[in-house]
């Protein structure tokens, strides 16, 4: 769920994300995302690291891209490092 922690209209207006998507993703040697579902990126804005629940047998090892695609659309994508794939996630 989302919402902003501690106001009573949070609890109003909290909703589920969306599931992840597989995603087609091509990308540079770096590990930035070049094309997203075929579609070019224009602008990775932000990057960021999620490594979670490392003390269960399920971990999550994640690397998240905020980007603008050529469209100017934004979106979400994230590699799952442990396996070794890519997915969308909106909220």
């Amino acid at each position: 769920m989302v919402a902003h922690p501690g106001s009573a209209r949070a609890a109003r207006t909290a909703r589920r994300l969306s599931p992840p998507r597989p995603a087609l993703v091509e990308a540079h040697a770096d590990g930035t995302p070049r094309r997203i579902n075929r579609q070019g990126v224009g602008i990775v804005r932000e990057e960021w690291r999620v490594v979670d629940r490392w003390w269960t047998e399920e971990p999550v090892h994640r690397r998240y891209f905020d980007v603008v695609l050529e469209t100017g659309e934004n979106a979400v994508v994230y590699r799952d490092d442990d396996a070794g794939s890519w997915f969308t996630q909106r909220a």
